[in-house]
């Protein structure tokens, strides 16, 4: 009997596994339930595409994405195996060949989209084969606490258990919050599963957040730095997708779109441009992308803010998947959350769901809003915020996120948090976020002259502020647990019962705030007060980078550089005083620059 190894070999040309792929090959063929949650591009196909292969009969792979089922079966057909997808893309005359075909033992694998397991015809010929392996892919759209829902998973088991012979199940999935795993082993009726999850955690990508005065040319800032590099754009709507694919073709940039609302050949024919380098760039909803198996993607830029960081993990998670270095960065406004807001208050309710339940997703919804936003708006490392939510441990520093980039220090904000609070308790809580702000830095709109807003004592304390930097300390309260945020349509700020303590003087308030820049003293013509020490400065920095392996200025940037160079620090307390300089760069990397910049004689 031929082996795993030699499958792997024969069919997929690897020498080895993957981590986790043989632990979870090993239970399937023993005959064990799997639930295996892997990063995208980690190989999950291969662990039941192996077994398929080394078991008798046939398997059984669902799957909500036509897309994926084709790549597959084409990909599969070119390895010489025998494969087949049953799905809408089908004409019937296809399909009853299909079926036919698989009636007679000429497939060994068959993708099948989940609304077909309930026809007639399809149980007719499964209930006269051999099924030996069921594989859910996608298996979160199974919970309705998941980030894409989908009611006909919710049959798969009765499915299964209405076969002759139980065959053994993986379900297999990307992103999946703890809850959500839960839900996956319940309502498939997995058996005693092998749960693994290999890690969230995909140390190619760098992560980063952006929010500028002006996203096209932020943008075009972004994909100029990256000539000739395959990428894609992600946008909230059909109708940024056209304005930005339209900027990026005016200013000479290869790009094609693709969003639902386009003819079904365009679409097809844009996406081929794109996954045959074609054209270099995406610009496409989130409709693009689930099944695409296009490993030289460097870049995944959001130009809007997802609704979640399930799907914005999935969506950013397309760039590097050969395990080349890559980009991940968004592009983020306020508007963002409140155009998620629009989209999620006008979905269309799911008609096979009771309005409980339905209002009950809702607010899940909103709820997972709230940590997009939040992670939006961080001043701490990025990374160690996606793998916290997904329930994974992970260090508080990265390096290769712009949080960990820029450096942040950690300020008392007790008297603006004071501020704040006490705008929002005395204004009634029922107000949002916005007219708090405006309220608290003394804005004259309309509709606060009306409501004497103008006359409470809070008005205009923060005239000195940007709006920028209110929202922020009302993120930074609003993620501390001082402030919660309502849901629906209109949500307002409410006091927390932790409020009370700051309120009074009884505890601290502190955040972190990114380091502001300093102006330094420009001594040439290009800004470096020490020609020689920034020259030595950055070759300490590119022998660190490339230890870590990730870009030069994710250690420190040359404006840091340029000010160690003004500076001339000798001490870590020094070194902190540095711009861009933080706590956790500096405890990393102080000695090494220190040691570098003490060479300098003092004045």
């Amino acid at each position: 009997m031929e082996t795993k190894e030699a499958v792997l070999r024969r069919y997929f040309g690897y020498a080895a596994f993957r981590q986790g792929q043989e632990e979870v090959v090993n239970a399937l063929l023993s005959g064990r339930d799997v639930l295996c949650v892997m990063p995208t591009g980690a190989g999950k196909s291969i662990c039941y595409q192996v077994p398929a292969l080394l078991l008798p009969g046939v398997t059984l792979v669902i799957s909500p994405l036509i897309s994926l089922m084709q790549d597959q079966v084409e990909s599969l057909t070119q390895a010489g195996v025998r494969a087949a997808f049953l799905n809408s893309s089908l004409t019937p005359a296809q399909y009853v060949h299909a079926l036919r075909n698989m009636e007679n033992g000429q497939y060994k694998i068959v993708y099948v989209a989940p609304e077909r397991l309930s026809t007639e015809a399809f149980r007719a010929a499964v209930n006269r084969l051999t099924i030996s392996l069921i594989a859910v892919d996608e298996a979160h759209c199974v919970s309705q606490w998941g980030q894409d829902f989908r009611p006909d998973y919710l049959k798969i088991a009765s499915f299964v258990e209405s076969l002759p012979q139980r065959p053994v199940v993986g379900a297999f999935t990307a992103t999946a919050t703890k809850a959500v795993r839960s839900d996956i082993a319940e309502l498939l009726q997995l058996r005693d599963p092998l749960c693994i999850t290999t890690g969230f955690d995909r140390p190619n990508l760098y992560f980063g957040v952006q929010t500028p005065h002006s996203k096209p040319l932020a943008l075009l800032e972004l994909i100029e730095q990256r000539p000739g590099k395959s990428g894609i754009v992600y946008c909230a709507t059909r109708r940024t997708v056209e304005e930005v694919e339209a900027l990026l073709n005016d200013k000479g940039i290869s790009a094609t779109r693709y969003h639902a609302g386009l003819p079904e050949e365009e679409r097809r024919r844009n996406q081929e441009d794109f996954v045959y380098d074609r054209k270099a760039v995406m610009v496409a909803t989130n409709a693009f992308g689930m099944g695409i198996d296009k490993s030289n993607v460097s870049f995944v830029i959001h130009y809007n803010m997802p609704k979640n960081l399930e799907s914005y993990y999935q969506e950013a998670g397309r760039a590097g998947r050969d395990g080349s270095p890559a980009d991940c960065i968004l592009l983020y406004s306020p508007q963002d959350v409140r155009t998620n807001r629009f989209l999620i208050e006008n979905s269309d309710p799911n008609p096979e769901l009771d309005p409980d339940t339905q209002e009950k997703i809702l607010q899940r919804e909103y709820e997972r809003l709230k940590y997009m936003t939040f992670y939006c708006t961080t001043t701490d490392c990025l990374r160690a915020f996606i793998l916290h939510y997904f329930g994974e441990k992970s260090e508080a520093y990265c390096g290769c996120c712009s949080s960990c980039a820029s450096g942040s220090a950690l300020i008392d904000a007790t008297i603006p948090a004071q501020q704040a609070l006490s705008c929002v308790a005395r204004t009634g809580q029922r107000l949002g976020s916005a007219m708090i702000a405006d309220i608290l830095r003394g804005s004259e709109k309309e509709r606060i002259l009306q409501n004497g807003w103008n006359r409470q004592s809070t008005y205009g304390l923060m005239r000195d502020k940007e709006e920028w930097e209110v929202r922020r300390l009302l993120d930074a309260l609003l993620v501390q647990g001082l402030l919660l945020q309502t849901s629906g349509q209109y949500p307002v700020l409410k006091l927390t019962p932790a409020a009370r303590t700051v309120l009074l003087g009884e505890r601290k308030f502190e955040m972190r705030v990114p380091v502001a820049p300093e102006k330094t003293a420009q001594n040439d013509g290009d800004g470096n007060p020490d020609r020689e020490l920034f020259a030595r400065l950055k070759k300490l920095r590119a022998k660190l980078a490339a230890k870590a392996s990730v870009p030069a200025y994710v250690i420190f940037t040359d404006a840091a550089l340029r000010d160690m160079c003004a500076k001339k620090p000798r001490t870590q307390t020094e070194f902190l005083q540095v711009s861009g300089v933080g706590e956790r760069k500096a405890a990393r990397y102080g000695a090494a620059f220190l040691e570098e910049i003490a060479r300098v004689p003092e004045d």
